[in-house]
């Protein structure tokens, strides 16, 4: 069984619904309620898996380690196919994923209210960017990887939902919001959602 440090609603959501997809059994632990996470990643960052005597910590790390271990058509075997795979998790992990970063940044660190806005409106200007990107590559086909969901368009679907924390406009096209929406719609993302709000209830 592989445990999973999370925050609720955090990019970590991505880690738990493959994990499900994949069939494996995961104990999650609510990261803000660890007085020893530090010890686990002294980063302070989640997610952080735990297997066996193995601990990572990076949200890309994590995604490719797993599904190295398990195989399914989340990770084709066809090289070409397999490096596309790779490529949109990256796309997520290190493009989309810190642009989204900047939001919860500028909120947190300017005082301004007048430059904060400016600050946030030009940050999700450079969102709206990469969701146009999301949206040309939905232009023949339901997911990014093909006729169903891929790893990256859970990590995507996770990132997406972060926008309502902000006093900013975030533009998703038609394809991509429904995308969005038969992701969230998937078993183990609901599932994953009511794990959550009852561990951290707790």
């Amino acid at each position: 069984m592989y445990t999973l440090y999370y925050s609720q609603g955090a990019c970590s959501v991505a880690t738990q619904v493959v994990l499900r997809e994949l069939g494996q059994d995961v104990r999650i632990i609510d990261a803000q309620q660890d007085d020893n996470f530090k010890t686990i990643n002294p980063v302070g960052a989640v997610p952080a898996l735990v297997d066996g005597d193995k601990t990572l910590t990076e949200g890309a790390a994590i995604m490719l380690h797993i599904l190295n271990k398990h195989k399914s058509s989340f990770f084709p075997e066809n090289e070409d196919d397999r490096l596309q795979v790779i490529q949109d998790i990256m796309f997520a992990n290190a493009t989309m994923h810190p642009a989204y970063g900047r939001l919860f940044f500028l909120t947190q660190n300017i005082s301004d209210e007048k430059v904060k806005q400016e600050t946030l409106n030009a940050a999700a200007e450079s969102i709206n960017q990469l969701w146009k990107i999301v949206e040309n590559k939905l232009s023949n086909k339901g997911f990014l990887g093909g006729d169903s969901p891929s790893v990256a368009d859970i990590m995507l679907t996770v990132y997406s939902r972060w926008g309502i924390y902000f006093p900013v406009d975030i533009v998703i096209g038609d394809k991509t919001t429904k995308m969005l929406k038969a992701v969230q719609a998937m078993p183990n993302f609901i599932k994953t959602d009511e794990a959550e709000q009852l561990t951290s209830a707790k």
